[in-house]
């Protein structure tokens, strides 16, 4: 199993089936294992993102199993007019959304004493500002089909208490409450709203840039299970959190770090 894809022996969620699913930040990473998983279901999915060549190369590559073949849509999701634009026009395409994974984020390292404020409202715009005005839009489409799920990407860093990347732990740490605060606004229109919290998921990006023989070592020594995490491993959360399933459980924070401590 690559880092992404899913395995044979995953659990197979009825009510996912035909259901409607959007995924922001869906073309590599954390998104695509996202968006394969959900195709694997035979969910109705689409993904935004900005890089054209990795999302077409991961709807190419889906496509011929699917049930529904992923739609990839072009959308700089820090262009709030552009965000609500494409979530409006997915109706005629997808069928009315009944799941939203809020995934996009990057996590640039940065120099706190280097910040300026218009790169802290970078970081703000695109691991936190997206995630509450898709949520909006998706709102009353939800409430229209009478509830729905959303799934929100948080991060362990924040926890944990890593540097390096202020913006980014903080974005990440305001996640939580806007989960806890959606969760109560939209619980009385059957719209369950909880967030998966991540640790070190080993991405393409991740072993490229940070991944060294010294820091995966350090990390084994403080996480409970001896192995690298994966993308899958979030996108299995994903599904639970999306399907009937877990119908009674909205407000709440997943953690998927390998018992980290």
């Amino acid at each position: 199993m690559t880092a992404t894809t899913r395995s044979s022996d995953d659990a197979r969620y009825p009510s996912l089936v035909d259901r409607a699913v959007l995924v922001t930040g869906g073309g590599s990473g954390i998104g695509a294992g996202l968006v394969e998983h959900f195709v694997d279901q035979g969910s109705r999915v689409a993904f935004l993102d900005i890089a054209d060549e990795a999302a077409e190369a991961l709807v190419a590559r889906l496509t011929p199993n699917a049930r529904h073949a992923p739609i990839f849509v072009h959308c700089d999701l820090t262009d709030i007019t552009a965000l609500r634009t494409a979530i409006g026009g997915l109706g005629d395409r997808l069928g009315p959304l009944r799941v939203l994974i809020n995934n996009a984020g990057n996590d640039d390292r940065h120099d706190f004493q280097s910040v300026t404020p218009e790169y802290w409202d970078n970081r703000m715009a695109i691991n936190l500002r997206h995630q509450f005005f898709a949520s909006q839009a998706a709102h009353p489409i939800m409430r229209e089909a009478r509830g729905g799920a959303i799934v929100n990407l948080s991060s362990t860093t924040w926890m944990i208490g890593e540097g390096g990347y202020a913006g980014y732990t903080t974005a990440k740490a305001g996640v939580i409450g806007l989960t806890r605060s959606l969760a109560r606004d939209m619980g009385p229109d059957n719209i369950r709203v909880n967030v998966i919290v991540p640790g070190w998921i080993m991405t393409e990006r991740q072993v490229e840039l940070w991944l060294t023989p010294e820091a995966e070592r350090e990390q084994f020594e403080r996480q409970t299970i001896k192995r690298r995490l994966v993308p899958a491993d979030i996108a299995r959360m994903a599904l639970f959190a999306a399907a009937d399933d877990s119908s009674g459980i909205t407000g709440q924070s997943f953690v998927v770090d390998g018992g980290f401590v």
